[in-house]
């Protein structure tokens, strides 16, 4: 038996798209699809005295209708300072930022890297250590399969050597199951209900917010308030 996942990049995702990647036993991430606009492969969300707030990458779309996520640059690398101090700014009285703090330092003005992808890898592969998770890490494209939509997540999944696909629950929408019957793959759905309220700052609670919110608020208690992780740093 394998399970994986197949996702496009986020940036600071919030705390399911973790639980995907410590629930399976390969983890790829889809990034040689096309590049959407106002989604979250560029930007979340935190919490804040005056509500919601999105923290967004600034890139370059002009003209660039069909680009790869892979393919995709940032325009102008001052995002890096600016989301930095909103975070330290809207966190700095969370009671395990300081714990937190050389890390996200670090990625945050240690880099210059200008590639989307890149910087949603370097983010999520420094969470996963933060989180415990150990699941190995892979690029779509380097699997070298082809074909769209549910044929190309099958190709994905035989190329892995995968028995079983967990996908996102809104995927339903649009995957053609029989197609996964047909090649002895079992598809299963991530179920994000239930996942227990923390200490918040800002306000009424909110699951919908990056993972950031959850680290800095809990400290090493964060798989408490997930579903598949045991234990962290």
């Amino acid at each position: 038996m394998k399970k994986i996942a197949i996702v496009q990049s986020c940036y600071i995702p919030w705390k399911g798209f973790f639980d995907i990647i410590a629930s399976v036993d390969e983890f790829i991430l889809y990034d040689d699809m096309q590049y959407t606009r106002r989604d979250w492969r560029n930007r979340n969300r935190i919490k804040t005295p005056q509500g919601t707030q999105w923290l967004t990458i600034p890139v370059e779309v002009k003209g660039r209708y069909f680009q790869k996520i892979c393919e995709t640059k940032v325009s102008d690398s001052s995002w890096r300072e600016n989301h930095w101090r909103s975070l330290r700014v809207n966190y700095g009285k969370a009671p395990f930022m300081s714990l937190y703090q050389s890390i996200f330092e670090e990625l945050y003005l240690g880099s210059d890297e200008v590639m989307l992808s890149k910087i949603n890898y370097s983010f999520m592969a420094a969470i996963c250590r933060i989180l415990g998770i150990e699941t190995p890490v892979t690029w779509s494209m380097d699997y070298k399969v082809e074909g769209s939509k549910t044929d190309r997540l099958i190709s994905l999944c035989k190329a892995a050597n995968a028995t079983h696909y967990l996908s996102g629950p809104s995927a339903q929408n649009y995957i053609e199951k029989e197609k996964f019957e047909a090649e002895r793959i079992e598809l299963e759905y991530v179920d994000y209900a239930g996942y227990p309220e923390y200490s918040q700052l800002h306000g009424a609670f909110d699951h919908q917010v990056s993972v950031v919110d959850l680290l800095f608020n809990t400290g090493k208690d964060a798989p408490r308030y997930m579903k598949n992780i045991r234990g962290g740093i």
